[in-house]
């Protein structure tokens, strides 16, 4: 005789141990299927945490959680090929009095954590388990997974899906057409170990201060894509992305945009001596709104990267991803309580719950920036090198005068792109982050 569990949760990333945790805490029977030796670790790289969607989950982690440093600081730079950096940086005390905000965490230290309270919360889980398919009735109603060990057929009421970014269960079953690869990108990240206090001199930080830094611009080659750099206690993490469809136009790969990045002025001194501990490649969904698959049907539902829940535009993922694992499971437990079946109407309140959120509304926000950026190179391969340039132009004190400079300047840009291009341009960017 089969198994047969109240939901069945396949992953075991943030999406999908948000949602085992609360359905566990919920009183529901559940089975977590993680197809890795034991979670995390498929997740060597690291990464930002966001403070409010856990604290939503586990309201008191901060306690046990392998955190390793809050974010103290925001950096954002825009690069160009001739080495100079353009950018901002924003740091307030506010951010260093807690409850901190966001931190960095290792994935494989912070996902064995996170299952760990899953277990402890009640939930089965099983490693080194790899669904192959789903189940369903004569009706077509999902009612559990088949997994390739043997007699490994088992049964639900709903099965989550959670299965990362390739979502391989979700496509081979026909729940959601396979993955686009404009709507993709492919980063790598290392984790270069540093000691404390030369990570902390080289930062400007202290105690348990961290510096998040964004990098966009032609260190991408003009690709739609960004780079990132993270403190952690005693490493950085440092990468890159490009969408798959660019890189393979292009014929480069990840790895050579990572190795340009680390050789840049302004990111060489501050891993100058570091040792690598880790490297990580990685799919991402940056399609965006226009790109979200079915999110439920009779029987299912699919959260967190699975879904594409990814706001490239901030860079947050684990966030939405948290979210969404606990907006499915609260849905769940509605239903159980009220004896209810999973079906896909009954299931629609996930929906209405992701609708009414500021996942749904930030995606929707920034639906046309993933279009922007594919069809409309110009705004990370022309506009970087003006900026750069024309910072320079004006910082260089050479007796000529600033009225001159500034027309020059312009002279430049409508040189390069017209006035009628940086109209249309300025429009675009308008409509897009409006």
């Amino acid at each position: 005789m089969m198994e047969q569990f109240d939901v069945i949760v396949v992953g075991a990333g943030p999406a999908g141990n948000a949602a085992a945790y609360t359905l566990a805490k919920g009183g529901l029977n559940v089975l977590q299927l993680e197809r890795g030796e034991s979670p995390g670790t498929k997740n060597v790289q690291g990464a930002i945490l966001y403070a409010d969607a856990l604290e939503k989950i586990i309201p008191d982690f901060r306690d046990s959680a392998p955190l390793e440093r809050h974010v103290a600081e925001q950096r954002m730079w825009l690069m160009d090929e001739n080495q100079s950096c353009t950018g901002v940086s924003y740091r307030d005390a506010r951010f260093s009095q807690e409850p901190f905000n966001r931190y960095t965490i290792i994935r494989a230290r912070f996902d064995r954590w996170f299952s760990e309270q899953v277990k402890a919360a009640g939930a089965l889980v099983v490693c080194e388990t790899t669904v192959t398919g789903l189940l369903r009735n004569d009706t077509g109603k999902v009612i559990g997974v088949r997994t390739e060990r043997e007699q490994g057929d088992i049964l639900a009421g709903c099965v989550i899906l959670a299965d990362g970014a390739n979502a391989l269960v979700g496509s081979r079953a026909g729940l959601r057409p396979e993955i686009d690869g404009k709507n993709m990108a492919l980063a790598v990240k290392e984790v270069l170990f540093l000691p404390k206090e030369t990570l902390e001199a080289r930062f400007n930080i202290g105690g348990k201060q961290g510096v998040v830094i964004e990098i966009a611009g032609n260190i991408t080659h003009g690709m739609a894509g960004t780079g990132f750099l993270y403190t952690n206690k005693d490493s950085i993490a440092i990468g890159i992305g490009c969408m798959l469809t660019d890189l393979k136009r292009q014929q480069l790969t990840p790895g050579q945009l990572l190795e340009g990045l680390k050789q840049h002025p302004a990111v060489a001194p501050l891993i100058d001596g570091a040792e690598m501990k880790e490297y990580s490649a990685h799919l991402i969904p940056e399609g965006g709104y226009k790109a979200l698959p079915q999110l439920v049907g009779d029987g299912w539902m699919i959260v967190g990267d699975s879904a594409g829940f990814v706001n490239a535009v901030h860079r947050e993922g684990s966030n939405l991803a948290m979210t969404s694992g606990r907006f499915a499971a609260e849905c769940l437990i509605d239903l159980h309580q009220a004896g209810q079946n999973a079906t896909a109407a009954n299931l629609s309140g996930y929906k209405q719950r992701l609708d009414d959120s500021f996942v749904m509304a930030d995606l929707k926000k920034y639906q046309h920036v993933p279009d922007l950026l594919n069809d409309q190179p110009q705004f990370l391969g022309l506009y970087p090198r003006l900026v750069g340039d024309a910072a320079r132009q004006m910082l260089v004190v050479d007796g000529e005068p600033k009225r001159a400079k500034q027309q020059r300047i312009m002279a430049q840009f409508r040189d390069k792109r017209s006035l009628l291009g940086l109209l249309g341009d300025a429009y675009r960017f308008w409509r897009a982050f409006r």
